[in-house]
């Protein structure tokens, strides 16, 4: 049977667009998906929601100075509709929206073009938006962009974002007042009187579904009422409109049943991941474009097999990128450009003699900052990808600028940044050679808890409370994902704060993943102190030792430092840090920081020695850090020349 061509309709008040598969409906000229017909299903959103509220592009923003990561939120209509390319393969369609100074205070000074495709033989559509601020507009801040769809919740009933987090999920009435009883936050809720008792005694909770970027390339829903059945799946080919880097993490389906794709957000970070544009500065981003892709089961296929295909189809699109069919000048196709090629090495002489290839390294371009300054850059461009086993990359088809490029290698501490500054060009290929990390070290490893891998995941995870349960978690790989964990430390320690003792602990059983709080009556907490009990056989007091203290997560917290005596002034203060919120949001990290603390040897003894470890702020259950790593350092055991040549590597 032929392949029909693309077909546009236009109307007063709405767009239609047709290519046998998918009728695609918008409103005219907001830009706002109103319909998607599909397999005989004849909308796929949710049309009990009125049309503006099914299938949008949306954004929060804020006057310059204000600060958090609130503000106000905008639905994006547009207000004049153009199309831009129609033929019986391809159409495109924009919907665009342009800035005024009459404006000013009530719309984000933005020009945003938003652009829909539909193609000839393609069951799906894509989107993508340009914003543009131009150079004599007010400044703002922009603290979440995204698209959202609302699908039927008669319909639309199991989730899947990964091969081992996916399942039947609650209905949205489940979280209202007689149904569902609210936590500690309005996010969380459980299920007392859920519609489908099965779901009875679970916790819902949106962030329980987060997902890093780099992992996040697909996820979506499954409606197994209708045979055959159908599924509904965001598909993101590429991160590199994304903010924050590959381990940034946000929101991607939940319980509405809702389909997102977060292009900036300040999840997991704070106010650091908010793009902050003065008057007087130009920019222009595209986001996207991502893929809408619907699937459904041929006779005698199983519901799940969707899953299987979308994630074969996500390659199908990560294979293709860039796309060679939007077509706006601000998307440039492959040829206009470039790649980057060379190779990671790490030089760590107190771990071997020779260079050690970066395997599995995360190394990739970002706008020029300072040594990792990738993981709160949010305003333009990041190009990512991992080393092979002999740590050898090939970054491809990055955008033309400039750009500095970042590196930081699981099993080491610290980032790498390379010396010289990379500009990009249509079609050039750049060899970089041989690079060469030396991270953080002074001396000999005394000892060390944990692994450097900027999460704290290989700690202590402990069980949720059995009235908090989420069974998608239970058994699984990813447990800090329960609701509540903060409150087992309490349990676990109820009078005294952790010890733990190098040599015979086991930082896997006896190192809470996260310094938290203590509850000490209702909204009453305190500040935790733990301590790392060691030997040491013999003390050098007229050298320094090193601490070296990777943190993965902070929120609202100090880390306060103490050799031997907890009642002196801390040797080391790194005042108030963090806004992570990764403890209440069931994360495992969120921003990366690391912390070289020298300590004297006169602070230290033959014998028996103790650091103390304390977090003071407790105004909250949800204040803490979460600890990557943490490893003592001797004093250098290298000769001055062997000191000089590791130092000019």
């Amino acid at each position: 049977m032929p392949v029909i061509g693309v077909q546009l309709h236009t109307q007063d008040t709405h767009v239609m667009i047709d290519n046998g598969i998918l009728q695609l409906t918008l409103l005219n000229p907001d830009g706002i998906v109103t319909g998607i017909r599909y397999n005989g299903i004849d909308n796929l959103l949710e049309v009990l929601n009125g049309e503006d509220n099914r299938g949008y592009w949306d954004l929060v923003w804020n006057s310059p100075g204000t600060p958090g990561t609130t503000g106000s939120f905008d639905v994006i209509k547009g207000t004049s509709f153009k199309v831009i390319v129609e033929n019986e393969d391809q159409v495109e369609v924009s919907f665009t929206r342009t800035w005024d100074s009459s404006q000013e205070g009530k719309l984000v000074p933005l020009n945003i073009d938003k652009r829909f495709i539909v193609l000839r033989g393609c069951s799906g559509f894509y989107t993508y938006a340009i914003y543009e601020h131009l150079k004599d507009w007010p400044g703002f801040n922009l603290a979440e962009t995204r698209i959202a769809f609302k699908l039927r919740k008669d319909k639309f009933h199991y989730m899947a974002m990964a091969d081992n987090r996916q399942r039947y999920m609650p209905l949205p009435d489940d979280r209202l007042s007689g149904r569902g009883q609210a936590l500690a936050y309005p996010e969380a809720v459980l299920l007392v009187n859920p519609v489908e008792p099965d779901f009875k005694g679970e916790v819902d909770d949106k962030y329980q579904y987060s997902c890093d970027n780099k992992d996040s390339q697909v996820h979506g829903w499954i409606c197994i009422t209708d045979q055959p059945a159908v599924g509904f799946w965001m598909v993101t080919p590429s991160n590199e409109f994304r903010s924050g880097g590959p381990v940034k993490q946000n929101l991607t389906s939940h319980v509405g049943p809702t389909t997102l794709a977060v292009f900036l957000s300040a999840h997991y970070t704070g106010e650091d991941l908010v793009p902050k544009f003065s008057a007087g500065e130009a920019w222009k981003k595209v986001f996207g474009p991502v893929f809408i892709y619907l699937n459904c089961t041929m006779d005698g296929d199983e519901p799940l097999s969707l899953w299987e295909d979308a994630k074969q189809q996500m390659i199908i699109e990560v294979q293709s990128w860039p796309y060679t069919f939007p077509a706006s000048d601000d998307f440039p196709k492959s040829n206009q450009r470039g790649n980057v090629n060379g190779r990671l090495l790490v030089n760590d002489r107190y771990v071997s003699d020779d260079n050690i290839p970066a395997n599995g390294a995360y190394i990739g371009l970002a706008p020029p900052g300072n040594v990792g300054s990738w993981q709160r850059e949010c305003k333009d461009y990041q190009f990512w990808t991992k080393t092979d086993i002999n740590g050898y990359f090939l970054i491809n088809d990055i955008r033309p600028g400039d750009y500095n490029l970042y590196a930081w290698v699981p099993g080491f501490i610290g980032d790498y940044q390379y010396s010289a500054a990379i500009t990009i060009t249509p079609g050039s290929e750049i060899e970089v050679g041989d690079l060469v990390y030396k991270p953080p070290r002074n001396g000999p490893t005394l000892w060390e808890i944990g692994i450097p891998d900027r999460s704290a995941a290989e700690f202590y995870v402990p069980d949720p409370n059995p009235k908090y349960i989420n069974k998608v978690y239970v058994n699984h790989p990813d447990r800090f994902r329960q609701y509540g964990l903060w409150e087992r430390y309490a349990e676990l320690y109820p009078n005294e704060d952790l010890v733990y003792t190098v040599g015979t602990s086991d930082y896997k059983k006896d190192w809470f993943f996260a310094q938290v709080t203590r509850k000490i009556d209702t909204n009453k907490y305190q500040g935790t102190t733990w301590q790392i009990r060691f030997k040491l056989d013999n003390v050098d007091q007229g050298s320094s030792y090193k601490l070296r203290v990777a943190i993965a997560s902070a929120t609202f917290s100090e880390l306060q430092v103490q050799i031997n005596d907890p009642k002196t002034n801390p040797l080391f203060s790194s005042g108030l840090i963090g806004r992570d919120n990764s403890i209440a949001r069931h994360g495992i990290h969120g921003l990366y920081w690391l912390y070289n603390v020298d300590v004297p040897g006169k602070l230290l003894v033959q014998g028996d020695n103790t650091i103390f470890l304390t977090q003071p702020r407790s105004s909250s259950p949800f204040q803490g850090i979460m600890y990557d790593y943490i490893r003592l350092e001797g004093p250098s055991k290298l000769s001055s020349n062997e000191e000089y040549m590791s130092s000019t590597l």
